[in-house]
């Protein structure tokens, strides 16, 4: 079975050196040639020992469920390990007068690429990229060279729909039982098709075809409401912030993400693709490829996180208005509740000014809940959120019924017994309080290494922001801050973005192994 563990690893390594190549065209456009050659030698290598490794070991075992989920753990690990090479590569190859030459004109700062000389703020890069967060080391984005900021798009994109998804559906592997663990293990259970294989596919197929719609809405918008923006600009800023729109990503191209712009009118303009990103993937497959129109408000998931981005941003508003925190409440309280709901991460406010109910509203109304589970979104996601109330309103009525009456329940467009609600409920309901500890574990560790004037406040959203996989900032996610918060911030990614159950399964085989154990 370790075979069978090496190989499937060995499979997403393949992918993650095809991932590294493919940054090398914009760094052939764009003349960067320190990047190319640190894109060529990262991919390589990760490409060549992940295959070779996967050629030995041809025939191997189904893993079952324990291994599926430990294989889905260790596998993103590696991703984010060797992810960073990138980076780290790029960083010690460029000459530091190059670096300065990324630095936009008029502007004084150093490069940020200087920042990932330090391999453990490449290794949080490359977390927060592939795991769709959005925090950065880079703090002044520009200055990192056009390949490097592609790279770290694409990361987020491909992160998004998942490496045991991409894996399956090239290696076309493990089309039996197993690869329904496998699958299972990353994409939770979304089904689109009848074969685990084809219904990778399909992700990828609905996947791609958002994405190259939010290119082009986003490229014509521009070129609209700033005529005046250079038109390669324009398209480069497109392509990227499509890649990180449709996985929920956040990465941008501005400095200050988008309120680099300084439009409004660009702030109303990204609203929609931070919805879209935060829609199901199923959804999508039903109301595009079957014509299903009325799931747009007949899916459950769809509509409570339409509704609830606009009755949360409007609540939001409202906090921010009463406290006076800043200039333009409404603006600002849509745009980051949306963003933080869906878990995008685009910024176009100064969070370290708002008041602490509105801080505390955004991470209990909408970073905590995050999305539709079935798409790219972190958080206990809206289904999960939606099944607790549901089973405390059963709980409470069947009090009220006769012991021989059978309560069943409807949920989300099916009847379930009562046997099938609780254990729902006790599935929802465990991964819910899992994921409070570690949110409240690491809040704590945040407010006892936090440095400067931050408050309780602070370090709450802040771990709400790397639990949920968001990468919305107050200001401490910079590269001066600690190290310990940073390596407590990686682990957040990692779990958040594979649902906390299977590193918890890999720590116990690393203890226990694979043999059952009375408890």
């Amino acid at each position: 079975m370790n075979k069978t563990f090496i190989k499937q690893i060995a499979s997403l390594q393949i992918i993650l050196g095809l991932v590294m190549l493919i940054p090398s065209v914009p760094a052939v456009i764009y003349q960067e040639w320190y990047s190319l050659s640190g894109f060529l030698i990262a991919g390589t290598f990760t490409a060549l020992l992940g295959f070779l490794i996967y050629r030995l070991l041809k025939s191997t075992e189904e893993p079952g469920h324990e291994h599926s989920l430990a294989i889905a753990a260790s596998g993103w690990l590696m991703i984010m390990v060797l992810g960073a090479l990138p980076y780290l590569i790029i960083a010690w190859l460029t000459p530091a007068e190059v670096m300065q030459g990324f630095v936009p004109a008029g502007e004084v700062y150093t490069s940020s690429l200087m920042n990932f000389r330090n391999p453990l703020h490449c290794l949080f890069e490359s977390t927060s990229a592939f795991t769709t967060t959005g925090f950065t080391m880079a703090y002044h984005e520009p200055s990192v060279g056009n390949a490097v900021l592609f790279y770290r798009s694409f990361s987020q994109w491909v992160g998004g729909a998942g490496f045991i998804v991409m894996s399956l559906a090239v290696f076309k592997s493990l089309p039996g039982h197993g690869g329904v663990l496998l699958y299972g293990s990353e994409a939770h259970g979304t089904k689109l098709r009848t074969n685990v294989i084809h219904t990778a596919r399909a992700i990828w197929k609905v996947y791609f075809v958002i994405t190259l719609f939010m290119v082009v809405y986003l490229a014509a918008g521009t070129y609209f409401i700033l005529p005046e923006y250079p038109l390669s600009q324009t398209i480069f800023d497109a392509v990227n912030h499509a890649l990180t729109g449709q996985s929920t990503g956040g990465f941008s191209t501005l400095d200050k993400s988008i309120a680099g712009y300084k439009s409004a009118k660009m702030e109303i303009l990204y609203i929609l693709p931070m919805l879209l990103g935060g829609l199901s993937i199923p959804f999508y497959y039903r109301f595009l490829f079957q014509r299903q129109v009325d799931e747009l408000w007949n899916d459950l998931q769809t509509r409570s996180f339409i509704t609830g981005s606009v009755f949360g941003g409007i609540a939001l508003s409202l906090f921010l208005m009463y406290s006076g925190s800043v200039e333009d409440p409404f603006r600002e309280g849509l745009f980051q509740f949306v963003s933080a709901m869906s878990t995008t991460g685009w910024q176009t406010s100064d969070i370290d000014a708002w008041d602490n109910t509105s801080v505390l509203f955004v991470v209990a109304g909408a970073m905590i809940i995050g999305g539709c589970a079935g798409g790219t979104v972190g958080g206990i996601k809206i289904i999960r959120a939606q099944l607790l109330q549901k089973g405390l309103r059963w709980y409470i009525h069947k009090i009220f019924y006769p012991k021989s009456a059978i309560n069943t329940v409807k949920f989300n467009g099916k009847r379930m017994l009562p046997e099938e609600m609780k254990s729902e409920l006790v599935g929802a309901g465990l991964f819910t309080f899992i994921y409070m500890l570690f949110l409240f574990f690491s809040t704590l560790l945040t407010l006892f290494f936090m440095e400067g004037d931050f408050t309780l406040s602070d370090a709450i959203f802040e771990a709400a922001s790397a639990q949920g996989t968001v990468g919305l900032s107050s200001g401490m996610v910079s590269p001066g801050m600690s190290p310990v918060i940073e390596s407590v911030y990686i682990v957040q990614m990692w779990t958040g973005r594979i649902e906390i159950i299977p590193v918890l399964v890999l720590l116990r085989i690393l203890v226990y192994g694979t043999k059952p154990k009375i408890i």
